[in-house]
């Protein structure tokens, strides 16, 4: 029988992706392990495999199809021997599959509760991620005055207080969804439509002519990294810590590494902070923890060590994995060849998925201080700016030091403000007395 080949999902987050390019073509004889496509995702372009052998009989998504959901059927592989006339069947739309519905009362699948119909698949993921079949009717109030909203959107209306009659829906017929809810204020108006783009002028409404900028497309990875980092600092309760580190005896101990290593190795100050984070993330353990969406919270026992690296589109984040136990000679190797993968978008996703803190250095851009977008499910993520001179004191005179100042950016639902000054009190400690990662 044909066998449906679907778009994977390349990441945990991942909802959709974009459908880069075809490596076969419809006729062609497919063997195990054989690239069939590369998918774009919001952090590289990845080779997808075959898993079966056959012909393809049909390929469904075109090269460049943007938005294309995760289990969507994008072609059909036939069986050897097998007849096209399997192809006549009508093909699944590229679309998600749907999740499975919960089993119901008879009271709810009686033809009164359903008002006739059957229950439609509820449009909005539950913090768990799956969907719930319902059967109440209609946008705002439907039929005998009942509300149709998500299962979701129920809870967090609960929880902020809102009247659910008051807001009007935007998921599938009317129905009220989660966004519709978190958009929605006590005692707030009911949420104005979307504003329509114009295409040909979409500044106009901010008073901008068109003839005064040029509008270029954004690439998949643009656009879904926008998506997620806009979910992360709505949902996310962020909060920054700064500090000063004098860097001289840091400086002066890289210098001595790389010429007892030899030729050949230089670390790098990023590779030390790297190393640096690890320690205090094993010193202070309680920071070293992702928040659960049902109220838990995840306690990493591994210090894997996310490092941003700037690509063309955004940015990737590979992973040094234990990074507290590996020496700085490894993690300088690891480092390069890690960055050097991610601008050709080589990497495999298990080298950019799952660290559990995040590292961000834009010193060699000369920036003072910033701070960074938590990327999630990770709890917290470091922003290193410039080192340069600056007056400090010292032993209560004035002197000249090398310092670098850290922006520490936590969610305060797992990392308070007191386990956060704990942790950047340990990796300061590491920094301006280098030594002590020695022992």
């Amino acid at each position: 029988m044909s066998i449906e080949i679907t778009m994977p999902a390349l990441s945990p987050t991942m909802e959709e992706g974009i459908l880069a390019k075809w490596h076969v073509k419809e006729g062609d004889k497919v063997e195990s392990g054989m690239v069939l496509a590369e998918i774009e995702t919001d952090k590289a372009t990845m080779e997808v495999e075959a898993v079966d052998e056959g012909i393809v009989g049909k390929i469904l998504v075109a090269e460049g199809t943007e938005g294309v959901k995760v289990n969507a059927v994008i072609a059909i592989l036939l069986e050897e021997g097998e007849d096209k006339s399997a192809l006549d069947k009508p093909a699944a739309a590229p679309v998600a599959a749907p999740p499975a519905a919960p089993s119901v009362s008879s009271a709810d699948t009686s033809p009164a509760s359903q008002g006739g119909k059957p229950a439609e698949p509820d449009s909005s993921p539950t913090s768990g991620g799956s969907g719930h079949a319902v059967a109440d009717g209609g946008g705002g109030k439907a039929a005998g005055d009942r509300l149709k909203a998500s299962p979701l959107a129920k809870r967090i209306a609960a929880d902020k207080g809102l009247d659910l009659a008051a807001i009007t829906g935007s998921g599938p017929h009317g129905r009220i969804v989660k966004r519709d809810v978190e958009n929605a204020q006590p005692g707030a108006a009911p949420a104005a439509a979307p504003v329509e783009i114009d295409h040909d002028a979409p500044l106009a409404r901010y008073g901008i002519a068109a003839d005064r900028y040029d509008v270029i497309k954004a690439d998949g990875i643009t656009k879904i990294a926008a998506k997620r980092l806009s979910e992360s600092f709505r949902d996310i309760p962020h909060f920054p810590l700064n500090v000063d580190c004098r860097i001289d005896a840091l400086l002066d101990f890289r210098k001595r590494i790389n010429e007892a290593a030899g030729e050949g190795v230089k670390v790098s100050v990023n590779d030390i902070l790297i190393k640096a984070a690890g320690l205090a993330l094993k010193k202070v353990p309680a920071a070293n923890a992702s928040w659960i969406e049902d109220g838990r919270i995840a306690l990493h026992k591994h210090a894997d060590v996310s490092m941003a690296v700037a690509i063309e589109g955004g940015l990737i984040t590979p992973i040094i994995f234990d990074a507290d136990t590996k020496g700085l000679v490894q993690i300088s190797e690891e480092s390069k060849d890690l960055a050097a993968r991610a601008r050709t978008r080589k990497l495999k996703p298990e080298e950019f998925q799952g660290g559990t803190f995040s590292l961000s250095n834009l010193g060699m851009f000369g920036i003072q201080s910033f701070a960074s977008i938590i990327n999630p499910p990770q709890g917290m993520i470091l922003s290193v700016g410039a080192g340069e001179q600056r007056p400090v004191v010292k032993n209560g005179a004035l002197a000249i030091a090398t310092v670098m100042t850290v922006t520490l950016t936590c969610d305060h639902r797992v990392v308070d403000g007191a386990t956060g000054a704990k942790w950047i009190a340990a990796f300061r400690t590491f920094v301006e007395d280098p030594m002590t990662m020695l022992m």
